[in-house]
């Protein structure tokens, strides 16, 4: 079994210590914080196993303090609701005797609805023009700062294939818009949950990057200091995390120190599997 898949699984099966308490470990210690989609993806694993019979379709997060990557993160499910068709669960991250995290999630039990709809795929180059092989042969992938080669790099737990590699290396993307392939590096188990709470862990990953496609830079720059704030994600229809998904973002405001964004995410096929929204702390360093 691939190292990467027993990485990510072991991420995210969590310790149960006591009824609607669990405990999660950190990924890479040596790190100056916690990966905030380290946080997301551990606190819906908490909360779906607090729940039966039913999906996640949509949670809401904010991050209120950095997480130590040298502790373990304490996760305190509260069960807020289970009605007809919905059920609610409210999940706080703790370490050192503080909140670090809180999250709520929805779930739906499946039904068939009277209206569907979803917007188009963008229309890019297919996952099949940007192997590992590709990206690392072209020309401006050695100007590429170290930290950014080793973000795309084979040992990660999510594969990353980047389509606007340009803006690495100082090209603006006018309309601030970048797409980016994504999946689990290796085959996940049978389990819908599951296959929620990866691409929720993977969402974190350069999201306030888009802030700075509009002027040739990146959050890789030691010059920018960049946080998450807050997330939220939408579960629209049923998809496997270790396939290829396009990541599709955009930044339509930014000012005051803080850059808002968006995510859609869709299999190849153009199916509109989940929506993602974040805004985060994105300052020059003085």
């Amino acid at each position: 079994m691939s190292k990467k898949l027993i990485d990510l699984l072991a991420l995210l099966d969590l310790e149960l210590v006591e009824v609607n308490l669990f405990r999660g470990n950190n990924g890479n210690p040596s790190s100056q914080r916690v990966f905030g989609g380290q946080v997301i993806g551990q606190a819906m694993v908490a909360a779906c196993r607090t729940v039966e019979g039913r999906l996640p379709h949509s949670l809401h997060c904010y991050f209120t303090r950095a997480g130590d990557p040298q502790v373990p993160i304490v996760y305190q499910v509260e069960r807020l609701r289970d009605g007809k068709s919905y059920s609610m669960r409210r999940v706080t991250a703790i370490q050192h005797g503080n909140a670090i995290f809180y999250i709520t999630v929805s779930f739906h039990a499946e039904e068939q609805g009277a209206f569907e709809h979803q917007d188009k795929m963008p229309d890019v180059p297919p996952r099949e023009k940007f192997t590992a092989e590709q990206l690392s042969s072209q020309p401006m992938f050695s100007e590429m700062a170290e930290i950014v080669g080793r973000y795309y790099g084979p040992n990660r737990p999510i594969e990353l294939r980047p389509i606007e590699i340009g803006r690495y290396v100082g090209q603006k993307i006018e309309d601030g818009r970048i797409h980016v392939w994504i999946k689990v590096a290796a085959r996940l188990p049978d389990y819908p949950a599951l296959h929620m709470c990866a691409p929720a862990y993977a969402s974190d990953f350069s999201l306030l990057d888009v802030v700075m496609a509009r002027y040739g830079r990146t959050i890789f720059d030691e010059r920018i200091i960049s946080g998450s704030l807050d997330h939220a994600m939408w579960f629209h229809r049923p998809f496997r995390a270790d396939e290829w998904l396009l990541y599709a973002k955009d930044s339509p405001s930014a000012r005051a120190g803080r850059g808002f964004t968006r995510g859609r995410i869709f299999k190849p096929d153009g199916t509109l599997v989940a929506s993602v929204a974040q805004e985060g702390s994105v300052r020059e360093r003085r």
